[in-house]
């Protein structure tokens, strides 16, 4: 893909997830969570002109560089997320005021890289941040269901008090 596509699809991506993020949304732990950061991953890595053919140690430094941006900006969105369990067990999440502290110091922090690896003359991909998005969204995903997988109860069968057959919970009714 061209270096304008990329960027096309790193908007929409980035959009489409914001505003998802912001809104209170179910999470679901058996979801294939991690789909969308493996599909930008490849995406990314199909691209010859991740690293710098002329300034290979300083590409694979930057690529490095943001890469662990992208990484601390997921785990950082992740916990400063909110979280909460229904009554019916369903477990919510929404994105808080510090959720996009983390998002804009993320980016501050991608800006310079760039701009430091402009001034060293490294010629820089949108690939780069396209996997950067990808580790992004992958350890933020991540953390999330692990974090609600915490909260939400345990589905499936109980033992009766000195019965050693399990038995499936039953629902009351009202």
């Amino acid at each position: 893909m061209s270096g304008l596509v990329n960027a096309l699809v790193i908007a929409a991506v980035v959009a489409v997830v914001l505003v998802r993020q912001f809104r209170a949304r179910q999470i679901s732990t058996d979801r294939r969570w991690w789909l969308l950061p493996v599909i930008l991953a490849v995406v990314a890595l199909r691209e010859p002109g991740i690293v710098d053919a002329h300034h290979r140690t300083e590409s694979i430094a930057l690529l490095g560089t943001e890469l662990l941006i992208g990484l601390a900006t997921g785990a950082g969105w992740a916990w400063t997320t909110r979280i909460w369990a229904e009554p019916d067990g369903t477990v919510w999440s929404k994105s808080t005021k510090a959720s996009v502290t983390v998002w804009i110091v993320g980016i501050a922090l991608r800006v310079g890289l760039f701009a430091l690896g402009s001034a060293i003359g490294v010629h820089q991909d949108s690939s780069a941040l396209l996997i950067a998005l990808a580790a992004t969204l992958l350890v933020r995903s991540g953390i999330l269901v692990w974090r609600a997988q915490s909260l939400a109860p345990v589905a499936g069968v109980t033992t009766a008090y000195r019965d050693h057959m399990a038995r499936p919970a039953r629902k009351e009714r009202v």
